[in-house]
């Protein structure tokens, strides 16, 4: 018996209309969920590729779940270290230069502004690289992830 442990994750993406009215005019919006969880999310492409800009798109997902896997394993550094952190607030940012074939996210920047009750300005920076090395999405992807961290320790 092997002590492997695999987890396993399953969504479902749907989506209908016809391309038989040409490229440009196609619907791309769409919808995707992931059982158990009772969200779907509406999806569209990004608006330079003719999708709806009210609409999250597959791009910004991506970039979305490079911040929150960053965020939660910072969290779990931070709590077994005992960092007293208050907030968190990240503003990634995803760059995909047209001129770089295959098209794709080259690099996701991540920049949290992380408030500590307690901790030095030193742990906390040791905390965010060890959840940086952790993260289970930047260890999946190709893509360059960098975090800037700013941190506050409040008195």
């Amino acid at each position: 018996m092997s002590d492997h442990k695999e987890h396993q994750y399953r969504v479902t993406c749907r989506w209908n209309g016809s391309t038989g009215v040409g490229y440009d005019q196609y619907p791309r919006a769409h919808e995707i969920s992931a059982a158990p969880a009772e969200a779907t999310l509406h999806l569209s492409g990004d608006p330079a590729f003719r999708g709806d800009p009210k609409l999250l798109n597959p791009e910004q997902l991506l970039v979305m779940a490079a911040a929150s896997c960053q965020l939660l394993s910072f969290l779990a550094v931070a709590a077994r270290k005992r960092l007293d952190v208050v907030e968190y607030e990240d503003r990634a940012e995803g760059f995909m230069p047209e001129d770089d074939k295959p098209v794709r996210i080259t690099r996701i920047l991540l920049k949290p502004r992380i408030v500590v009750k307690s901790g030095t300005r030193e742990a906390v920076l040791k905390a965010v690289e060890i959840g940086h090395h952790e993260c289970y999405i930047a260890n999946s992807l190709k893509t360059d992830i960098r975090v800037e961290p700013e941190i506050v320790v409040q008195s």
